[in-house]
C-alpha cells in the first residue's frame, strides 16, 4: 500500500515539488519499519536481541556503502571538471 502511495504522490501534483522528495523518504522508511516488525519478526523482545544487533549491523554497513559512494562521486566530480 505505500508502494502505491509512493507511485502515486510521484506520478501526481498533490504535493508541492520541493517537498516531494520528504515526502517519499517519510513513506520508504514507514515501509523499512513495517517490513521489520510484520514480516521479519524483529522486535525489542530479550529474546530477539540478535535480530536486532544483525539489522543494526546491516544497516551500518548499507550507511558505510551509501556514503562512500557518494564520496567516491563527488572527488571524480571534483576530478574530472574542464579546465
Amino acid at each position: 500500500m505505500l508502494a502505491v502511495c509512493s507511485l502515486g504522490l510521484a506520478g501526481m501534483t498533490f504535493i508541492y515539488g520541493p517537498g516531494l522528495p520528504v515526502a517519499l523518504v517519510v513513506l520508504a522508511i514507514a515501509q523499512i519499519g513495517i517490513h521489520l516488525v510484520f514480516f521479519l519478526h524483529v522486535a525489542t523482545a530479550p529474546h530477539n536481541t540478535d535480530n536486532v544487533m544483525g539489522s543494526a549491523f546491516g544497516m551500518f554497513i548499507v550507511f558505510f556503502v551509501i556514503a562512500g559512494s557518494v564520496w567516491i562521486m563527488n572527488h571524480l566530480n571534483h576530478d574530472m571538471r574542464p579546465m
